[in-house]
């Protein structure tokens, strides 16, 4: 085999690889979340962040490397209702939900965070990456009410490294969700 050859089973090789890594994608290929806000024709805009596996907060992290106060990024969060459904919060990256709210919001005496399996489960994505956007199930869903206070926010697009910037009106009408009292 001549050089010339073996150098082209090379970058194919390479490309192959590449179309193989989950964290390339082509433009064409979308997320659920980014597929309901392009089918609603809501007016978004898609960022894309090198993630590092090694943090531990990927809010915070979509927060810095996006250059966005972390009060206008949010996090999806899971939870479970008396132990009998799940319901979605969605809060800043900056906060933590009080169970006491979301339980009292969503007409349940208790709330709890949901586990892994059951989130995974339910919205079809895996944690850290999990968009209110899209999810495998219809569930009920509370929007922390300082979201009504940016012009648009951030969430998950339903990956690791890649946000959904959308009006916090678009995001309410899309979800079905609730304006709510969420943080402690």
């Amino acid at each position: 085999m001549g050089h010339k050859a073996a150098q082209q089973i090379v970058v194919a090789e390479l490309l192959t690889c590449l179309r193989l890594n989950s964290s390339v994608r082509s433009p064409n290929e979308m997320t659920p979340a980014i597929n309901i806000a392009r089918k609603n024709k809501i007016t978004h805009k898609i960022h894309e962040y090198a993630h590092n596996p090694s943090r531990d907060s990927y809010g915070l992290e979509a927060s810095q490397k996006l250059g966005v106060p972390e009060n206008q990024v949010f996090k999806t969060l899971i939870v479970n209702l008396d132990n009998r459904e799940l319901a979605v919060g969605i809060i800043p990256v900056s906060s933590m939900l009080n169970m006491k709210l979301i339980a009292r919001v969503a007409g349940a005496k208790m709330a709890v965070m949901a586990n892994q399996s059951d989130v995974e489960r339910s919205t079809g994505y895996v944690l850290g990456g999990v968009s209110p956007l899209g999810q495998k199930k219809r569930l009920k869903t509370f929007i922390d009410s300082s979201s009504a206070s940016f012009s648009t926010v951030y969430v998950s697009a339903g990956r690791r490294g890649l946000e959904i910037e959308l009006s916090p009106d678009d995001l309410i009408k899309l979800l079905n969700g609730e304006l709510a009292e969420l943080c402690q």
